[in-house]
């Protein structure tokens, strides 16, 4: 399975629009955090996401884009996958 990073900026959103953000990423499978090598799960940035699985970036970032347009908002967004390093807080 491959491991992606997507983060998605919403633009002239609220936080109320970022919360129904989180409820649409969720139920596409995206997480707010994320497992390191060493099993800890660590809290992502905000409005960041990781998912985990057969998929292509295109994929991952398609289904991103559409968790989006549910907000009813314009956004940016960057989908990533392979190897990651960070320094996050413990979640």
């Amino acid at each position: 399975m491959t491991n992606f990073v997507t983060r998605v900026e919403l633009h002239s959103a609220t936080s109320d629009d970022y919360e129904a953000l989180h409820t649409h990423m969720a139920a596409k499978g995206f997480k707010r955090t994320i497992v390191g090598g060493d099993g800890v799960t660590y809290n992502l940035p905000s409005a960041t996401y990781s998912y985990v699985g057969n998929a292509t970036t295109e994929t991952v970032r398609d289904a991103a884009r559409a968790a989006a347009n549910s907000t009813g908002k314009s956004s940016w967004i960057v989908s990533t996958e392979g190897l990651s390093s960070w320094y996050l807080p413990n979640a």
